[in-house]
């Protein structure tokens, strides 16, 4: 298994240690670690091998190999694996709500961390996730859905618009906050968010750029055999 260190998370560092917020960042990057073991665990579950790691400035990112059966198998317009992506999806949210609810009836400090600064570091990271920009699980849950139903070429189409809209609500909300609050971490989550959304859509024009020369052969064998 691969383990990679993504540069930036250095940087994130230094500017949380300037502005004297490094306990907070490491207070979420505890539980955004539980997070993707959630998401690995339940992956290893349904018969995925983990093959990458890479620690990433919010947390971890976890690859698997895929077996080929996954993809043999269909419901509606997806596959098993499209449904045992989507449980994979759902997984790491739903260990932050449930750590969080643990803190909320038995309110015990853990590493000295006060138990509301745990339930409000875990509701954060699980509400973070879930935003429908891709890739974090919030996208990844619309995009698996919309391929079950619509198809693997429509569900990019759609997962990309609704990644492009909620990140521009999300820039004119904030910003009001920003100017409010002058809380330069939001500044940080929208750039990391913009950085996400733009390299997602590089990805989505390449694949564009594949389905239109796919449909360009089968017009063309279409028109050979009629």
């Amino acid at each position: 298994m691969k383990i990679r260190l993504h540069l930036k998370i250095f940087i994130f560092i230094a500017i949380f240690i300037v502005t004297r917020q490094i306990e907070i960042y490491g207070v979420l990057m505890l539980f955004a670690v539980l997070h993707e073991l959630g998401h690995m665990i339940t992956g290893i579950i349904l018969g995925f091998k983990p093959n990458t790691i890479e620690i990433m400035p919010f947390g971890l990112s976890i690859g698997f190999d895929i077996k080929v059966d996954n993809y043999n198998k269909k419901i509606k317009k997806g596959t098993i694996l499209t449904l045992k992506k989507l449980f994979i999806a759902i997984s790491g949210p739903i260990i932050n709500f449930i750590i969080a609810l643990i803190f909320l009836v038995y309110p015990i400090s853990f590493l000295r961390i006060n138990s509301q600064i745990i339930i409000y570091a875990n509701l954060l990271i699980g509400i973070f996730n879930l935003i429908p920009i891709y890739p974090l699980d919030g996208g990844r849950i619309i995009k698996y859905i919309l391929h079950i139903f619509y198809g693997k070429k429509q569900s990019y189409i759609y997962s990309n618009k609704i990644s492009y809209i909620t990140i521009i609500t999300l820039t004119i909300i904030c910003s009001f906050a920003i100017l409010y609050l002058k809380n330069i971490a939001l500044i940080l989550i929208l750039v990391y968010l913009w950085y996400l959304v733009i390299k997602e859509h590089k990805i989505f024009n390449a694949k564009k750029q594949i389905y239109k020369s796919i449909n360009k052969i089968e017009e063309k064998q279409e028109s050979t055999v009629n």
